[in-house]
């Protein structure tokens, strides 16, 4: 009896310990999702087969069904033979070993960005655990256990349903909380509003684009720092809450300047970031195809960004990259004064660069003030793109009466953003880290800038672009060409999502043996540390969250 007792105990914890897993895993998928349902459900729609229905539950499911039918004809058959709990403890056990031994699918040891239990997720997580214990007890409402067989086999079966439902039980957690956490949200926003209202002296900067947000937001933050006291939100806080968390927790009384990056993946996220924060200057660094996928087309998201323009303040600016042909439009619809900054000789600029210099150490550049004034400005910031942000950051220093000479000091202080070509020292390895771009203009220039090293091989890991739509295909092939051009080797991460960078490497005839696919950015770190020598280039770029792993 003790050894029944035993491997039934066993049983029920191996269910419990999987079904712990199960909703640990879809949490952090959750989270990872910014805990919008609609980005959820599609993420389970993807990945129906490969985690939200294993092949343990299917038979899982058939074993169930023969526990059920077997138990029956042993009761009537052999009533007093003990035959029968074995026979039900051996099919439950072999059902669960099989759940419990595909259960790696939901262990993660080595996460990019672990899963935080905050309040939001602690509430999920109580949810969720509560719907569960329903799901568990559910075959007990449902059915009639005769004898304490029957008993066991009703809790398997719940077991069952608890694990399988395990993704639904935390789509419906966030459903049921969704009324507490808008009320929650409300209290952050009107706070916000409160602090803001009563902040006469405070400038608002506001700025939007596809690409170059947080680099220019640091570039303004350096310039203004040099003559006022500044506060910019910190990382990619681009959102409404992250916005809040910063005006709630960190705005001071002596902050003369609030710098705001305003994010979006959906039409009206502009305005519900301007009805907590009404810009007095707002800056546009561009218009690309990020985010095609949710905003449905280039113009509508050129419409979205534009749509800062119509929230700034009466006597407001606008800082406009007039290297973009769709920025540079948007002067037209705009009341107050634009500033137009360009490294294109061909456009009319408030602000422009000339004699522009870059390499693998960093750029040098001439810039011509509205005024008339020039200066050369030198910085350690790689790339022609950073040239264009730093201008933008020029003007507004000029709106602020700084001088042209006072901002090239400024500028001469600027640091990389972290993983927005960062170059880094990995022992004898130099490091290119780009690993937060994803657009396609930002990564031409990374495997360009690639390509201006020659102490030693250059290698390129990457897993692509995401979230461009039907554009996604072709960017990536076009990637796959830009990169032949300038890497002696391509590390990709992922084979399905790399596909098309493979098929553009090929076409441009890059060596087949110079292309290693792996599953993760851990294994390609590991090829690294075992393969490469001094002197070697190595250009991360893009770094996709963890719920796009394939592995």
């Amino acid at each position: 009896m003790i050894v029944v007792i035993t491997i039934a105990t066993l049983a029920v914890l191996s269910c419990l310990s999987r079904i712990a897993r199960r909703l640990l895993f879809f949490g952090h998928l959750l989270q990872l999702e910014g805990y919008k349902p609609g980005e959820y459900v599609d993420w389970l729609r993807s990945h129906v087969r490969d985690a939200v229905v294993r092949k343990s539950h299917l038979s899982g499911a058939v074993a169930l069904v023969g526990l059920y039918f077997g138990l029956s004809v042993l009761a009537l058959e052999f009533p007093e033979s003990g035959f029968t709990g074995f026979f039900v403890l051996g099919l439950a056990w072999l059902t669960w070993a099989g759940l419990f031994s595909s259960s790696g699918r939901f262990r993660r040891d080595r996460l990019k960005k672990p899963l935080v239990f905050t309040a939001r997720m602690r509430r999920i997580g109580v949810v969720a655990i509560a719907i569960s214990i329903v799901l568990i007890f559910l075959p007990h409402m449902l059915f009639r256990a005769d004898g304490p067989w029957m008993t066991f086999v009703l809790t398997v079966s719940g077991l069952y349903l608890a694990d399988l439902f395990a993704p639904a039980s935390i789509g419906l957690a966030v459903v049921a909380l969704e009324p507490l956490e808008a009320t929650i949200r409300n209290g952050f926003k009107q706070k916000a509003r409160g602090i803001l209202a009563n902040a006469a002296d405070l400038d608002i900067i506001a700025i939007t684009g596809s690409y170059g947000k947080t680099s220019v937001k640091f570039a303004v933050q350096t310039v203004l720092a040099h003559r006022f006291d500044v506060l910019a939100t910190p990382g990619s806080f681009n959102t409404p809450m992250g916005i809040c968390r910063v005006i709630n927790n960190s705005l001071a009384p002596q902050n003369r300047v609030l710098i705001l990056e305003m994010g979006m993946r959906h039409p009206g996220d502009i305005a519900e970031l301007c009805d907590i924060a009404r810009p007095d200057i707002a800056l546009i660094t561009s218009v690309g195809v990020a985010h095609l996928d949710s905003m449905g087309s280039i113009e509508a998201i050129a419409a979205e960004k534009a749509s800062l323009l119509s929230f700034v303040r009466d006597g407001g600016s606008a800082v406009l990259n007039g290297d973009d042909e769709r920025v540079l439009r948007m002067a037209d619809s705009f009341a107050g004064r634009s500033w137009i900054v360009a490294t294109k000789s061909e456009v009319k600029a408030d602000i422009s660069a000339m004699d522009i210099d870059y390499g693998p150490t960093g750029s040098s550049f001439a810039v011509r003030d509205e005024s008339g004034e020039s200066a050369l400005f030198q910085t350690r910031l790689l790339g022609l793109h950073n040239v264009t942000n730093i201008l933008m950051a020029v003007a507004v220093g000029r709106i602020y009466g700084l001088r042209l000479r006072q901002i090239q000091h400024a500028v001469t202080r600027l640091s990389p953003v972290p993983h927005r070509l960062e170059l880094k020292q990995d022992g004898q390895i130099t490091v290119i880290d780009d690993a937060f771009n994803s657009n396609p203009v930002g990564a031409r220039n990374a495997v360009e800038i690639l390509g201006r090293f020659t102490t030693g091989k250059r290698v390129i890991v990457t897993p692509g672009m995401i979230e461009l739509g039907d554009e996604q295909e072709a960017a990536n092939r076009t990637f796959g060409k830009q990169i032949a051009a300038a890497a002696d080797m391509a590390i990709l991460v992922g084979r399905a999502q790399t596909k098309s960078i493979a098929d553009g490497l090929r076409e441009a005839g890059f060596p087949d043996d110079s292309v290693r696919v792996v599953s993760s950015l851990f294994e390609a770190q590991d090829f690294i540390r075992n393969s490469l020598s001094e002197g070697d280039i190595v250009l991360y770029e893009n770094d996709l969250p963890d719920q796009f792993n394939e592995s």
